[in-house]
Order: structure tokens, then sequence, then C-alpha cells
């Protein structure tokens, strides 16, 4: 199965479960007196949309290179994160701003059987969050780590909004804000991770310099070519799911330009067989100055 296929099976696997997830926790919450589950099903719709976006993105991004674009559409894919992250900061700020409005206003208990309907939720998220985030590392796809920290994100506001059910329900009258309390919690967490998320995203497309592991790995490939002395400068950038390469490779001034370049072409290829994570790879050949 290729990476473009794992990564477009969980996106759908997340669109069904937060489709499923956003009806259960609308509804119990609506009936079971608790904005906090409220809240939690509001994020769950709009994680519906960020994974059609998700889904839109790592489509587009995998395209074939054409004339207009010669290095492919890979750089739609942070494009779409940033819609993404749109997405978890609208969301939350509609919690919080919920939230404080209910805070305000008296209103009943929440129902006991809530917690019953959250315990499991909060299982099921965390399992999709470890499951798509492994989808994530396995295809280099930024879009899908974001969906994955959606995953997490909406764990995370289940067990805010657990805790406030339970305090209210322990405690009793007088605490029944502590439901709204835990989603402006929750909101707050939200927002955190839509900068954990917005912030590799923004380093992508800006060509940030964070590969050391991978320019180390090509240059330890590099150095079991015959014909290739040594390696100097490595510049990569990530395009999609794939990185490109700008490589200086050193070999010897005695040989001809047209056994460098004979040179230059079984690098490019023992890189991208070695490498499959390769896109495009470009061999600058250096002469060995001594």
């Amino acid at each position: 199965m290729s990476k473009e296929q794992q990564a477009v099976e969980a996106t759908y696997f997340s669109i069904i479960g937060n489709t499923c997830l956003a009806i259960i926790k609308g509804l119990a919450g609506f009936f079971g007196n608790s904005y906090a589950l409220i809240a939690d099903g509001i994020e769950s719709t709009t994680d519906i949309f960020s994974s059609l976006l998700v889904l839109f993105g790592i489509k587009y991004s995998n395209r074939p290179a054409d004339e207009n674009h010669p290095y492919g559409h890979g750089r739609a894919e942070p494009l779409i994160t940033f819609l993404v992250v749109g997405f978890l900061i609208t969301s939350a700020t509609i919690i919080a701003y919920e939230s404080i409005q209910n805070i305000q206003k008296p209103h009943d208990l929440p129902k006991l059987w809530t917690l019953f309907v959250l315990a499991p939720l909060i299982i099921w998220k965390e399992f999709s969050f470890q499951l798509v985030m492994k989808r994530s590392i396995e295809t280099n796809s930024s879009s899908l780590k974001a969906d994955a920290w959606h995953h997490r994100s909406d764990a995370i506001t289940s067990v805010a909004a657990f805790i406030g059910i339970t305090i209210a329900l322990v405690l009793g009258k007088g605490y029944e804000a502590a439901d709204d309390w835990a989603a402006l919690f929750a909101s707050c967490f939200i927002f955190y991770n839509s900068y954990l998320i917005f912030r590799p995203a923004l380093g992508e497309i800006m060509d940030e310099h964070v590969y050391d592991d991978l320019i180390e790995h090509i240059r330890t490939v590099a150095s079991h070519v015959e014909g290739i002395i040594d390696t100097e400068k490595c510049f990569i950038r990530k395009s999609g799911m794939k990185y490109h390469v700008d490589l200086h490779a050193i070999v010897s001034a005695e040989i001809s330009v047209k056994e460098g370049h004979q040179l230059a072409h079984i690098l490019k290829d023992t890189l991208r067989k070695e490498i499959p994570e390769l896109g495009h790879v470009l061999i600058h050949v250096e002469p060995d100055d001594e």
C-alpha cells in the first residue's frame, strides 16, 4: 500500500469516527444537561470538516508534477494544515465564549449517565490519536499529524468534561458551573495544541532546517557509492510527503565531465532507491582539490 493510500485510509477513519462522536456527544450533552459535553460535540463537528480538508489536501498534494508545478503540488499540504488549525481555533473560541456565558447563568446539574457515555469515548479518541499519528509519521504528512492532534484535543476535552461533570455531581448544588469551567479549560488546551500544529507547518513553508538525521543518512548512503569521495553542502526542503535534496558531491578531478555526470546519476538513483521518501534530488559535482 502506498503512503498516499495509507494517509487517505487514516483520514476516512477520522471522518467516520468524528461523525459518530459528534452525534453521540451532542445528544448526550443536550439531554444530560452538560455543556462540557456539548462543547465536546462542537469540537467533534469541526473535526469532521477539518478531516475533509485533510483528505482534499492529501489527494491534491500527491498529484504528479506538471509544467506549472515542476516540484509537484506538495506545498498544498501545509497550507491545508493552516486551515485545519483555523478550524481548531474557531472551535476553541466558540467553546470558550459559550463556557463563560454559561458560568454566569444558573442551570441544572448534569446527569450521572453522561459519565458512562464519556468514558468509552475518551478511550476511543486516544486510540484514534495513536493510530492516525502513527500513519502521519509513516507517510511524512503534516496535515495528517494535525488531524491526529484533533483526536488528542478531543480526548482532552472529553477528560475535562468527565472531571467537570464528576465535580458537579459529587459536590452538588452550587457547583453546577464546574462542568462549564471544564469546557473553558479544554478550550485553552485546544489553543495551545493549535500552536503546536501550526509551528511545524510554518517551518515547512519557510524551508526551515530541521532535517539533520536525514542529512546524515544521505551522506552515509552517498559514501558507499563507488567514485564519490565525499559530500559537502546538503540542503533539504519538505514538500508534501517528499523531501527534495540539493547535494554537493566530491569526485576525482581527473575524471571527465561525462564520467562525473554518470556518477551524479548513479548517486541520485542510489539515494532514491535507499531512501524512498526522497523526491527531486539535484547533485552538484565538485572536483577533489587534492
